[in-house]
């Protein structure tokens, strides 16, 4: 036998998804890279160890048997790993955070001196929509969250990490032209929207509804940077974070459209869930946030104040 620990992730990631294509995602490679890995892999036994069944992978039995024995294989080296840099007083183990779309404008950048510090941590980091972030919050499959708007219906801490800016925004707005600096021009305005249960939605709908505004809504995109395009595209207006419009605004390819009552300001937060019981690595990154979240937004923010 002459099989590698990179033969090994892939043999397990496969025995775990079930799919060349996600295990592919999931470790960052080709899936041809994976399936040759894979065939190599097999080409080492006289017994398969996967079927193809209706075009969907299966483990055979002994296939299942030598994915336990791969998976108990890396932990151990994963084990020698960190008591490597245990030994050597360094900080060790997995940090897993989920993200809301927008905040990846946001979290790079509060992880960026604390991973550099401890160099045998291991990042996951998972940017999706709101629902899932509340959803791996509520079953404990990450450390951290980052959110705009704290879930009611989960018990939580939270740490403010930095404001949360949105404005009208547009890529062209005459402001000579016949219009009522009132929040009623949202009433003239075609509006694109954020998909339902995301934060900036949520925000957004608030604000017409306490204006008791009756607007038209033209297009629903699942993510800010897919509506920030349509607005460069000139398909219409949006209220959105401040956050990822920095080098449209400084380039003047998009514009604030000033109105009454915006901006909506709203926090950066991050949460945990009220029950968690943190690893070393969870506490340690809380504290570096808790000592360095000032110092990191006005070293990468400052440019917040301008708008």
């Amino acid at each position: 036998m002459n099989y590698t620990l990179h033969q090994l992730q892939v043999f397990v990631k496969i025995a775990q998804t079930l799919s060349v294509t996600r295990a592919a995602e999931e470790l960052h490679l080709t899936q041809p890279a994976v399936s040759i890995q894979l065939k190599n892999f097999q080409d080492q036994f006289d017994i398969p160890l996967t079927e193809v069944i209706s075009r969907r992978i299966h483990l055979t039995d002994f296939g299942r048997e030598i994915a336990w024995a791969a998976q108990k294989v890396l932990y151990d080296v994963q084990l020698i790993d960190d008591k490597t840099l245990a030994y050597k007083g360094l900080l060790y183990g997995k940090l897993t955070l989920s993200v809301v779309s927008t905040g990846k404008y946001v979290m790079p950048y509060f992880l960026a001196g604390f991973m550099q510090q401890h160099g045998g941590i291991e990042l996951s980091m998972d940017v999706t929509n709101r629902q899932k972030v509340v959803d791996s919050l509520a079953s404990n499959e990450v450390d951290f969250a980052l959110v705009s708007i704290l879930p009611p219906q989960l018990a939580v801490h939270h740490l403010v990490l930095m404001p949360n800016k949105l404005y009208l925004v547009g890529a062209y707005f005459d402001k000579t032209g016949p219009w009522n600096n009132t929040p009623a021009l949202l009433e003239k305005l075609p509006l694109i929207y954020r998909e339902a249960g995301s934060g900036t939605r949520s925000t957004m709908e608030k604000f017409i509804a306490d204006n008791n505004l009756v607007v038209q809504k033209r297009l629903e995109l699942t993510s800010n940077e897919a509506v920030k395009q349509a607005l460069l595209a000139g398909l219409g207006c949006s209220i959105m974070p401040l956050i990822g419009l920095k080098n449209e605004l400084m380039n003047n390819d998009l514009q604030i459209i000033p109105l009454p009552g915006l901006p909506l300001q709203t926090s950066w937060m991050l949460i945990w869930h009220k029950d968690k019981q943190f690893s070393p690595v969870a506490r340690a990154f809380l504290t570096y946030l808790e000592d360095n979240k000032t110092s990191i937004t006005q070293q990468h923010f400052g440019w917040y104040e301008r708008f």
